[in-house]
């Protein structure tokens, strides 16, 4: 892993690392992790998928790979003996690790991070520590290049996971099941964050199937938990982690050409922090437009549309 800065940066937060059963990126992120030289490290492991050859190797293979610290570090680890899954097993690790720490940096085995993301985490854990419309810090950016203001980072009101830092204060809002929530409750609400139709529906329709257990994922109830406590989340002006994960054998990131793996490291240099508090729309729109494909749908609604107003046309004509 390329390091720009000449001196490496070490922590002062406690570090969450969560691992399964890849050895190798969990050695590349265990790297970065170890120049950083976290005083308190929290190693979490998923236990071996029953049935699946191999697994219980592997996992062993990448469990050996925490016991290699070399610094001066508090090690505390929740190894599994039975799988709990990717949503389940991720989400109960944090709720381990929170109910240890106030505050902290959290990676899974495929987010590779920049020595400075270390940095940016450190200084605006401490900076935003007590502000509560500061919710998440992340140090993954998915603008391709685009900055949104002069600053270091911008706010967002989307929560992005590959490689983030938050506080107990946040943690303990999260609803893994979205329990508190129905569907009717969520789409007006939805509507007073994002005006878009076509948008609200798309996340109306992930809310749907998280809640019947159809969507795999600890992450979005995170996205939901911010969105209904109105919350900012800090997104830097340059990339601070790299998903080295998409592959055949992932659970989630499985096509290798995503537009989204492998994207470079930056380095985030002197942090300049932002004037306004207001999440950048826009920033938040362009992604969302990508994920959910939405240019090539409205496109198609617009389609339906002009053959159902020349439809109708056409019949009034047939009547006079």
């Amino acid at each position: 892993m390329p390091h720009l800065n000449k001196e490496l940066y070490e922590t002062r937060s406690a570090v969450l690392f969560v691992i399964f059963n890849r050895p190798g990126t969990t050695q590349k992120v265990f790297e970065a992790i170890r120049a950083a030289k976290p005083k308190r490290l929290y190693l979490a492991a998923d236990g071996p998928r029953p049935g699946v050859p191999g697994d219980a190797l592997l996992c062993e293979e990448t469990r050996e790979i925490g016991a290699k610290i070399d610094w001066d570090c508090e090690v505390k680890t929740l190894f599994r003996d039975e799988n709990k899954g990717c949503k389940n097993g991720v989400s109960a690790a944090i709720s381990w690790f929170f109910s240890h720490e106030e505050e902290g940096i959290i990676l899974e085995d495929d987010c590779l991070p920049a020595n400075s993301f270390f940095k940016f985490c450190d200084t605006l854990l401490e900076k935003y520590r007590h502000d509560t419309r500061v919710r998440h810090i992340t140090g993954c950016n998915l603008q391709f290049g685009k900055k949104w203001g002069e600053s270091s980072y911008y706010f967002s009101n989307r929560t992005h996971v590959w490689g983030w830092a938050s506080w107990r204060r946040v943690w303990d809002d999260y609803d893994l099941s979205l329990g508190k929530y129905d569907s009717v409750g969520i789409t007006k609400q939805m509507k007073n964050i994002y005006d878009d139709d076509l948008v609200v529906e798309s996340w109306v329709n992930i809310f749907n199937d998280v809640k019947a257990g159809k969507i795999n994922s600890w992450a979005y109830p995170l996205d939901f938990a911010n969105f209904f406590n109105n919350g900012l989340v800090i997104i830097p002006n340059v990339n601070l982690i790299s998903n080295i994960g998409f592959s055949a054998n992932a659970t989630n990131t499985l096509n290798e050409n995503n537009v989204y793996a492998n994207i470079p490291l930056a380095e985030i240099g002197e942090i300049i922090h932002p004037f306004f508090f207001v999440p950048e729309k826009q920033a938040d729109l362009s992604i969302i437009n990508r994920d959910f494909n939405l240019d090539k749908r409205r496109r198609k609604a617009n389609s339906l549309g002009r053959k159902i107003k020349s439809w109708v046309k056409s019949a009034f004509k047939k009547l006079e």
